[in-house]
């Protein structure tokens, strides 16, 4: 009998849900308190390994972040920082995340020299947008993939574009009609935008996208703006690195819905293109192409086997390409346009030049890119203080000891500012002035070519760096061409990085129409 009454008891001890929810919450304590005690353990053996590079003070549970305000000024901080440790410093982005932040040319060129893949926590943010693209892959997927797109940017397929290019252009020029002559300026970053869109669609697409000269707000752009708003707030705020916490968020509702919009846009790009391709006549053309273009290469790839790349890579390439296409040249075309509006004297040396290489034509071809020398050096000098993309990362593989002798090891990851190696004093005399002389062969050929890289270096450099190149120069030549240009001195815009070089106050320009010589 008693033995069965300690069976019974034991029965109701195990059902009991009061004891069972008891026990379900000492578990759940138990390995939160596990998981933080590996967090501050990680913290700790992060601040042991880059005790060898001094830095700015932390707070325990902000790191670096409070430092950063959002107004405009951050980028100044990096500068500030920058001076006061040489080379490189930790930077620490909430409680257990380091990174090594440098801004050196001799530390540059270690990190940029290596294949080592981007960092696992910023870039991982982007690939609900942009897939597991060229951007972000690695190994040899990612090798794979530049093998195979690499054709779609040599400079037989570039020369055609350049008209393209300048026919965009011109479609914006001609809709500033209505801010000429007038002491108003006007907002230039969205106008821009549109405008190297709509270029992007052109040339790598084979779409006529219309985007310039619809009415309204173009869907596609407003999404990337939010989606870079929201990438750069979820980095900041280190709850938000949880997946699950992210996506119950507002924030996360609204970085779905921005998904969505960038991604139908894409889908239609592909859509309309394979389309054209069941076309025979279409197809025909195609295949008579000595080179194709990029959007063709990708639904036309095959492999070994005569695979075919699956729909989620090509979107993938497409929506890596239509952003990275677009985004960052017209950061640098907003940002050349205002170098130069601030600068009357050079602003004039280019116009001069571009009127002697164009000999009266409205439009650029390519051979006229090679006879503007001295506006290239404006463009570069521009992107040298403007840097469309201030700052890229990565994660070590193996352990990387760098020119001064101090090691990092695995799984380190490590911050290039790009904006600070382009203002780097010990690098640029005068760093914050604007100088296109700089950039003469004689003077690049006394520095690092570590000193200026806009487009990355080394094997992950930037596959479309001659397109964007091509593309600014365009912009830059037919827009001198036409107006004059002045800045707003109430209106002075406050830089702020969110994935590309932003203005939080906007880009604002007066344009003033030039006086053609008969």
């Amino acid at each position: 009998m008693g033995l069965i009454e300690s069976v019974e008891n034991l029965t109701q001890f195990n059902f009991d849900p009061r004891r069972v929810y008891h026990l379900l919450a000492v578990f759940c304590l138990v390995f939160a308190a596990l998981q933080i005690a590996k967090l501050f353990a990680k913290r700790q053996k992060w601040i042991r390994i880059l005790e060898c590079f001094p830095g700015p003070p932390t707070h325990w549970l902000l790191g670096h972040v409070h430092e950063f305000r959002q107004d405009g000024t951050d980028l100044d901080k990096v500068l500030t920082w920058g001076e006061k440790y040489p080379l490189a410093y930790p930077m620490w982005f909430g409680p257990f995340v380091a990174f090594l932040n440098i801004h050196h040319p001799a530390y540059v060129k270690t990190i940029l020299a290596s294949p080592e893949p981007k960092d696992d926590i910023a870039y991982q943010f982007l690939i609900p947008w942009i897939g597991d693209g060229l951007l972000v892959s690695q190994g040899q997927k990612w090798f794979r993939h530049r093998r195979l797109l690499t054709p779609g940017f040599h400079y037989d397929v570039l020369k055609p574009y350049v008209k393209l290019m300048a026919d965009s252009t011109k479609i914006m020029l001609d809709k500033w009609e209505a801010f000429a002559n007038k002491d108003e300026s006007f907002e230039l970053f969205e106008h821009v935008s549109l405008m190297t869109l709509d270029s992007i669609m052109k040339c790598a697409f084979s779409s006529n996208s219309n985007c310039q000269i619809e009415s309204g707000t173009n869907a596609y752009i407003q999404a990337v703006y939010e989606l870079s708003y929201l990438i750069n707030l979820r980095f900041r705020t280190f709850p938000y690195h949880c997946e699950t916490i992210f996506r119950l968020s507002p924030h996360g509702y609204r970085f779905r819905k921005a998904c969505s919009i960038a991604h139908h846009h894409t889908e239609e790009v592909i859509k309309k293109r394979k389309e054209a391709l069941k076309d025979e006549m279409e197809l025909g053309k195609i295949e008579k192409k000595r080179y194709l273009d990029f959007l063709d290469i990708l639904l036309c790839a095959r492999d070994e086997h005569q695979q075919g790349l699956s729909d989620e890579a090509i979107r993938a390439e497409v929506d890596t390409f239509m952003f990275e296409g677009h985004d960052t040249t017209a950061s640098g075309i907003s940002w050349i346009l205002y170098s130069l509006a601030g600068h009357p004297e050079h602003q004039q040396r280019c116009r001069e030049e571009i009127a002697r290489a164009l000999e009266g034509k409205d439009s650029m071809e390519w051979e006229d890119l090679s006879k503007i020398p001295y506006t290239t050096m404006c463009v570069k000098e521009s992107l040298r203080l403007y840097p469309p993309v201030p700052g890229m990362s990565r994660k070590l593989t193996k352990p990387m000891t760098f020119f001064d002798g101090r090691t990092v090891p695995e799984g380190c990851l490590i911050g290039t500012s790009v904006y600070g190696i382009h203002r780097n004093p010990t690098v640029w005399e005068n760093p914050s002035v604007f100088d296109p002389l700089r950039f003469l062969p004689e003077n690049c050929a006394k520095r690092s070519p570590h000193a200026f890289v806009p487009f990355s270096a080394g094997p992950r450099n930037c596959i479309g760096q001659n397109f964007a190149m091509n593309e600014m120069k365009v912009a830059v030549a037919l827009t001198l061409r036409r107006y004059k240009l002045e800045r707003d001195p109430e209106k002075t815009p406050k830089m702020i990085p969110r994935l590309v070089l932003r203005s939080l106050n906007g880009i604002h320009l007066k344009i003033k129409h030039v006086e053609l010589e008969p």
